[in-house]
């Protein structure tokens, strides 16, 4: 594990203790509703749940997303997450519920899991931003994937580091570019955790270059998160602040 990687797994586990405790009885009511999925993430995965797909969530946090594509048509969902504060939590929740989860300690790339276990993988909502590795990380994707599996992103835009927290306009950073290599998070988990910095091309490049097709991708101007009590210019609609991306792997014959 590299130094970054071990930093920024100490800030999450810190993070994630009110996962278990005073956050607990919130996320629970939000895995019981199945609610977490945003209507475009339902919109692009439709297909792919309809036929009841066994997921393994990368990066899987507070697990309530495991508990919505469940409730949405997956089969199954394994969550993997360094974390093991977040791991423990979100597995009390999956029990409580009877929902068909379940949760695995593992750093990215190398997720302890077996070849070919998932019919889909699903990661995102600020999961991209903390994986060094990201050749590897895609490579990985790949050997968890059966034939004609599919890979589903919605996260955080490359550009979001960029913008300020203004409410009367929206602004740029002069400590951050969008072609730098990292910065220091100071909103969450915070606790000196440091983001990877990317471009949007470098992500779609990683995961075509592991061998998947490239069936969608999307831009967006709505957070998937909003710092709370912040009304942000940059939230107004003009700017990018999310992305989906919705890739396939080889199917046994010829990729249709």
């Amino acid at each position: 594990m590299d130094s970054t990687t071990r930093a920024n797994r100490r800030a999450w586990e810190t993070a994630s203790r009110p996962h278990g405790r005073e956050w607990y009885d919130h996320l629970l009511a939000q895995a019981a509703a199945g609610a977490t999925l945003f209507d475009t993430e339902r919109e692009l995965l439709g297909e792919v749940l309809d036929r009841s797909p066994d997921v393994v969530h990368l990066q899987s946090g507070n697990g309530t997303d495991d508990a919505a594509l469940v409730q949405a048509g997956a089969r199954s969902v394994v969550g993997v997450d360094y974390s093991e504060v977040a791991v423990a939590a979100a597995s009390r929740r999956a029990r409580q519920l009877g929902l068909a989860c379940r949760y695995v300690v593992g750093v990215l790339p190398g997720a302890p899991l077996v070849p070919g276990c998932a019919d889909l993988v699903y990661t995102g909502k600020g999961a991209l931003i903390w994986i060094t590795d990201l050749a590897g990380w895609a490579r990985d994707v790949v050997r968890l994937l059966r034939p004609s599996g599919h890979l589903f992103v919605y996260e955080e835009h490359p550009a979001v580091p960029l913008w300020t927290l203004d409410e009367d306009e929206p602004r740029i950073r002069p400590d951050r570019s969008y072609f730098g290599a990292c910065h220091v998070n100071d909103t969450f988990p915070a606790g000196g955790a440091v983001q990877v910095q990317r471009t949007l091309g470098e992500v779609v490049t990683a995961v075509a270059a592991a061998g998947l097709r490239i069936v969608h991708a999307g831009e967006y101007a709505e957070p998937f998160w909003r710092v709370s009590g912040v009304e942000a210019a940059a939230w107004s609609g003009r700017l990018p602040n999310a992305f989906s991306l919705l890739a396939r792997a080889p199917g046994v014959g010829p990729v249709g």
